[in-house]
């Protein structure tokens, strides 16, 4: 498997406070990885800078290449020409716009890098939505909110799609649900970067495990080895972890 992703030693400060201290991590073409831990770990942080995206004043160093191409001095915008689509956590979507029309404000640009998904390829995608094509998304399910959120996604023709939280507030039943939905994306050539709350939904999904603690990468490896890491079992499984 080629490497698409790879990002080394990095390091985010806002201002005095230390975010993110050399962090290292891969994805590969067509892969699912995903990254747990406590909240203050540094999972969005880490994610929102790969894609270029910050919500305070980010002092980041480091290098984060893109299929080997060094990214990290390029701007957000520039970063998802190149592929790099973010989906931040809270299911971003034009509540007083219907489904379709959520879809068709996202268009690739023309010489995108990535796969075009065409509003009918995300329909294909997430099959519940085409009976909700003309609802308002104020009127959606949660679950249904973040299919529209990560459809928008992949209307920009992502290589490296980066969802950050997408089960936040969703019922159990809808967190599988729209984590099964992200695997097949990534069964069909999708890279996929993912933070998730859910570690026992996401080790069933997911082909690697990176497991953050106070901006270190303290844990990784295939989710078939994290599952019984002692770490994970004690922090998110529990007792029922190694069953």
């Amino acid at each position: 498997m080629s490497v698409l992703l790879e990002v080394d030693d990095l390091r985010v400060r806002y201002g005095r406070s230390t975010a993110l201290s050399g962090v290292d991590l891969t994805v590969g073409d067509g892969e699912l990885v995903a990254v747990a831990g406590a909240n203050g770990a540094g999972k969005s942080t880490l994610v929102n800078a790969v894609a270029g995206w910050s919500r305070g004043k980010a002092s980041a160093t480091g290098s984060i290449r893109l299929a080997g191409r060094d990214v990290a001095a390029l701007p957000a915008h520039k970063r998802t020409k190149l592929g790099v689509v973010l989906v931040p956590e809270g299911k971003s979507v034009f509540e007083r716009m219907t489904v379709e029309e959520n879809l068709r404000l996202v268009r690739p640009p023309r010489d995108a890098a990535g796969r075009r998904y065409e509003v009918s390829d995300v329909y294909d995608v997430f099959p519940q939505l085409p009976a909700r094509a003309h609802a308002k998304c104020a009127t959606l399910s949660g679950g249904e909110r973040q299919m529209v959120a990560i459809g928008r996604a992949l209307r920009a023709a992502p290589r490296l799609l980066i969802l950050d939280e997408p089960s936040v507030g969703l019922a159990p039943r809808l967190v599988v649900e729209v984590l099964e939905h992200i695997r097949e994306l990534v069964t069909s050539g999708l890279s996929v970067l993912l933070v998730e709350q859910n570690v026992r939904a996401t080790l069933e999904v997911a082909d690697r495990l990176y497991l953050l603690e106070q901006g270190r990468v303290v844990g990784t490896g295939p989710c078939s080895e994290m599952r019984d890491d002692d770490r994970i079992v004690s922090a998110y499984l529990g007792r029922l972890g190694r069953s």
